[in-house]
């Protein structure tokens, strides 16, 4: 029997508390900023030998495509897509594959250049529904379900056709808003469509809510309604609100692009984008990141401070009604195991094409970030390797 949404919401809610609890009697380590703590693999409760063999079985799946990101890009979307004649947002070249393995808080194991700043593509839709969170935990947003269209002011007409208008928070998060219409010279159909060319624009309608659809337009479309409610550039406002207050360095960048600038009490701003898709997006190391993804397994605290509140992990991390592996943008759930056989079911990934990874395992007590390892079934193979070396 499946269990309504209130009360999973609910068993989640209360796990998250006992598990916070637990970590708080135990003396949790959060790292300073400008450091992080290691600890000897064996000492960590791992088989070094097994650990050193995971390490070597990333590093010989680096992702085969061009390193250079706007070529990469070209590849992969530029010749299905229409309206992919150039970059919208700045890109880079990326480093070859590197991460990090912390566990308990300590780092057990690094490879590769992890100080490179590189593209994370759509790892950032995750910082995007964070600092959405942020909004809905200080009372800005007062409750998901409400219509986005009621927080707009009149001359933003994001949400002002019939089909639109009943579009929610929710739905936007989910990516299950179907919502219509071109933001920043890119309509919503062209972003990895199907079926026929000639029905493209005249694609199926789905009532919002009904359908999910990984869509980037749509996405953005999220980070400028988010814009519009907090008054302040996104950037600004995670750095504030997250990056700072868990440590991170000054060296990431979150972007938009070239012609997403608007006027907002008089003041230019640029909406950012919530990917790579057409560029920008968050640039980032894989010690910020880690950072992040290690706030999300402490849930939502830092050293004592209440960053991101339990319950909005909580809805981040349950099911969507339209995709059960699906829960708040970028949250890759393992509903069944079906994304992760190797990875217990309570386990989350930050996913960003390339592949960008930010694993986050409750069980395990584990925070794995791997950037550029090939697709398939490479990123499964490797985390089964990780959860193999622990000595039980």
């Amino acid at each position: 029997m499946t269990l309504p949404a209130h009360v999973r919401l609910c068993a989640f809610a209360l796990l998250l508390l006992v598990a916070s609890t637990a970590a708080q009697a135990a003396g949790t380590y959060f790292p300073p900023r400008g450091d992080w703590a290691r600890i000897d693999p064996a000492r960590a409760g791992f088989d070094p030998a097994r650990l050193k063999e995971a390490v070597e079985f990333a590093q010989a799946h680096d992702a085969p495509e061009p390193r250079d990101q706007s070529l990469s890009l070209a590849q992969s979307f530029g010749t299905r897509e229409p309206y992919f004649e150039g970059q919208l947002g700045p890109t880079a070249t990326r480093a070859p594959i590197n991460g990090l393995i912390v566990h308990r808080g300590r780092v057990v194991a690094e490879f590769g250049d992890t100080r490179s700043v590189d593209m994370s593509h759509s790892v950032t839709k995750t910082f995007l529904s964070t600092v959405v969170g942020v909004a809905w935990q200080r009372g800005l947003i007062k409750d998901t379900d409400d219509r986005v269209a009621d927080y707009m002011p009149r001359d933003v007409d994001l949400f002002t056709s019939e089909h639109n208008a009943p579009i929610t928070w929710e739905h936007l998060l989910r990516q299950t808003s179907d919502w219509q219409g071109t933001l920043w010279g890119r309509p919503d159909w062209a972003d990895r469509p199907s079926g026929p060319q000639e029905q493209w624009p005249n694609r199926a309608r789905h009532a919002p809510g009904s359908f999910y659809m990984y869509n980037d337009v749509r996405v953005n479309v999220l980070a400028l309604a988010a814009l519009q409610v907090w008054r302040r550039p996104l950037p600004e406002v995670l750095r504030e609100h997250v990056m700072d207050p868990i440590g991170a360095s000054s060296r990431w960048r979150w972007h938009g692009y070239r012609n997403s600038w608007i006027e907002l009490d008089g003041q230019k701003m640029r909406s950012v984008s919530g990917g790579g898709h057409w560029g920008g997006g968050m640039f980032i190391d894989a010690w910020d990141l880690a950072r992040f993804g290690y706030l999300f397994l402490r849930q939502g605290e830092w050293n004592g401070q209440r960053v991101i509140s339990r319950e909005w992990i909580a809805k981040a991390r349950t099911p969507g009604p339209a995709n059960r592996e699906y829960g708040y943008a970028n949250w890759f759930l393992n509903t069944d195991r079906k994304a992760l056989p190797s990875a217990p079911e309570s386990s989350v990934t930050f996913r960003g094409n390339g592949q960008n990874i930010v694993y986050i395992d409750w069980d395990n007590d584990l925070v794995i970030v791997v950037r550029w390892i090939d697709r398939g079934d490479a990123l499964d193979q490797f985390i089964g390797k990780v959860l193999a070396a622990r000595n039980r």
